[in-house]
Parts: structure tokens; C-alpha cells; sequence
């Protein structure tokens, strides 16, 4: 019976060993999956990051740039003007000065100096404006700009630029651009309509676009009806043959004299 009794005791104790070997092994698994993950790996419960828009990022000038694509040049230009036409002189010369301002804001600032007080300046101060003026044309890139100091600077002293710079308004009206386009034949207009119709200046006009016209003389075969850019020039060239003389036609391309 010893043997029995001590056979069924080392089975008893075999039993409890291996129950709490088992209880012990399932503790350790439940505290593994309860362990906390690593900081490395994303939570699923995170935000997604956010894309950050291209004009959130952009300077003042690229938002002006991108923003000149949707509206016209026109509209931004006679905005500006409209906005400043109020300001004092020193203010308008301030910002010609301003290397900083945009294109279209130097612009208008020049527009507003030219119709409120560009005949309001006489002797050394006349002088120092036009010194601002000619340091802003070396300046700028703007062709809005260029083309409103050139058409301000002929206002102010009509003997000293007339010959120098309204060849360069001529040129402007070639420019890819129809408001910069425009803005070259108005000032033009608006210069010779001050005038008294001298030939000096009749002359200079006619040169510059007798010059133009054998240039592109190939272009003007065959047109029967001219364009409105081509117009503008024809209508120059009309003024100023009537104060030089008819025989100033001879002297034009054949391709010209039909159109006129």
C-alpha cells in the first residue's frame, strides 16, 4: 500500500507544479500585448499631415504676380491711380523712390505725380524730380513704369526730352503687351496734342517711324486692312507729313503709301 499511496502523491504534486506553470506563462502573455507600443510607430489614431498650399508660402510680391494673371493690367493700373490721387506730392515722390514698390503701384505713383503736379515744380526743385524720375528709369524693369516717367519726363520739359525719349515711346508700342501698347500710343497723343505742331518735332516723329516702317516693310505686303497697332502708327505718321510736306511721302516705303 506505501508504494500506491506514494505514487498517487507524486502525482497530486506533479498536477499542482504544472497548473501553476500554466497560470504563470498566461500572466506574462496578458502583460506583452498590454505593453504600451513603441513611439517609433505612427498611431493610426494620428491627424494626416496637412499639404501646405503653394500660396500660403509665397512672398507679397508672388501673390501680386499670380494675382496680375487674373485681372487686367488696366484695371490694377487705374486702381492704384485711383487709390493715390489723393496723396500729397512728397508722398507720390516717395514712392517713386521706394525700391521695394511693385510694378504696377510705381506706376500709378508716377501717373498721379504727372496729372496733380508736374507743372507745379519750377527751377532746382524741378530738377532734383527729374533726377528721381531718370534714377527710377535706369532702375526698373517695368515696362509700365518706363513708359509712364518717359511720358511724365516730356510733360515737365518738352525741348529738353522730346528728342530723346519719344523715339523710345515709338519703340514702346511694339510691346507684347497691349496695355503697355496703349499706354505708349496715349502718352504720345497726349504729348503732340500739348505741342504747337513744330516741324522739329514732326520730324523726329516722322524719322523714328519711317525707320520702323522699312523694317518691317516685308509684313506689309498684302494687307488690305491694317491692324489697330499698325493704325496707331499710321495715324502719327499722317500727323506729321502734314506739317513737314507731301513730298515726305517719297521717302516711305511703297508698302506704307498704299496703306495711307
Amino acid at each position: 500500500m506505501r508504494p500506491l499511496g506514494s505514487f498517487r502523491c507524486f502525482v497530486f504534486f506533479l498536477m499542482m507544479f504544472l497548473s501553476v506553470r500554466l497560470t504563470h506563462a498566461e500572466s506574462t502573455n496578458t502583460e506583452s500585448t498590454d505593453a504600451p507600443l513603441p513611439e517609433t510607430i505612427p498611431s493610426p489614431e494620428q491627424e494626416p499631415l496637412q499639404e501646405k498650399s503653394p500660396l500660403s508660402t509665397a512672398q507679397p510680391s508672388q501673390l501680386e504676380e499670380s494675382q496680375s494673371v487674373i485681372f487686367d493690367d488696366r484695371m490694377l493700373l487705374e486702381g492704384y491711380t485711383q487709390k493715390y490721387k489723393d496723396a500729397s506730392r512728397e508722398t507720390i515722390l516717395a514712392m517713386i523712390k521706394d525700391d521695394t514698390l511693385t510694378p504696377y503701384k510705381g506706376a500709378a505713383a508716377v501717373r498721379v505725380f504727372r496729372e496733380h503736379f508736374s507743372l507745379e515744380v519750377f527751377s532746382k526743385e524741378k530738377n532734383r524730380i527729374e533726377k528721381i524720375l531718370l534714377q527710377r528709369l535706369n532702375r526698373t524693369n517695368s515696362p509700365f513704369v518706363e513708359v509712364e516717367i518717359l511720358h511724365t519726363l516730356c510733360v515737365m520739359d518738352r525741348y529738353q526730352y522730346f528728342a530723346s525719349l519719344v523715339p523710345v515711346l515709338i519703340q514702346k508700342m511694339d510691346h507684347y503687351n497691349d496695355a503697355v501698347n496703349e499706354l505708349a500710343y496715349a502718352g504720345l497723343v497726349d504729348i503732340i496734342e500739348a505741342g504747337h505742331n513744330r516741324r522739329r518735332e514732326a520730324r523726329i516723329v516722322f524719322n523714328t517711324l519711317r525707320k520702323t516702317l522699312f523694317l518691317s516693310r516685308k509684313k506689309l505686303v498684302g494687307i488690305k486692312e491694317p491692324s489697330s497697332r499698325l493704325k496707331q502708327k499710321l495715324e502719327l505718321l499722317r500727323w506729321s507729313i502734314k506739317i513737314l510736306d507731301i513730298q515726305e511721302l517719297k521717302r516711305l516705303p511703297k508698302e506704307v503709301i498704299n496703306l495711307l
